[in-house]
């Protein structure tokens, strides 16, 4: 998620390492942890791949300059592919990483958004419907978490099918949110 994350805002404009990290956690914060000591790293293994490069050098006024990067025609591709991949992922990093892909949905076309929403619409509906199923336990404390968990999952799969109808009128791919997923029905309950 890291790397589609900074791909994601160095496609946007170039950045220096430091002011990669402070973008990553004032936008990403809520759906991943930075961790400052990752940041380098990753810099050096996209510029390595090719993803990016250094364009400039900035003087730092009381410490040793920085390089600013830039994203390259081949660091656009391996975006768009990690935009557009569906990895096994646990539920927890799957609601993260579509919350990060969100994020930069207005760099990718409407027929693409589309596509990612309808495919989170679809996971949600299918979590919704195995937990809905499952008999409650009996620790009351249990049951409310159960419960939270559920009311959770709807309010999810309620934001999505309007996120779904808003792309299919503003894009006007008519009939689509409704086959595919702008019904407004949680699941098979």
């Amino acid at each position: 998620m890291l790397e589609l994350s900074a791909l994601g805002l160095l496609q946007r404009h170039p950045l220096h390492g430091y002011r990669l990290k402070q973008e990553l956690e004032l936008f990403m914060s809520s759906c991943m942890s930075v961790n400052y000591g990752a940041i380098y790293p990753l810099l050096k293994r996209l510029e390595e791949r090719g993803y990016i490069a250094a364009i400039a050098r900035e003087s730092g006024d009381a410490g040793p300059s920085r390089t600013i990067y830039g994203i390259t025609p081949s660091g656009c591709d391996r975006w768009r592919q990690k935009m557009l991949e569906h990895p096994q992922d646990s539920w927890v990093k799957s609601r993260a990483r579509f919350a990060i892909k969100c994020f930069f949905f207005s760099d990718l076309e409407p027929e693409a958004r589309l596509e990612l929403m309808e495919h989170r619409l679809v996971l949600c509906r299918a979590r919704y419907k195995s937990f809905s199923e499952k008999p409650l336990p009996e620790d009351s404390y249990q049951v409310a978490v159960w419960n939270r968990h559920l009311d959770v999952l709807k309010s999810e799969i309620k934001w999505v099918q309007e996120q779904i109808a808003i792309e299919v009128q503003q894009s006007g791919h008519g009939d689509r949110g409704k086959a595919k997923g702008g019904a407004n029905h949680l699941g098979d309950r």
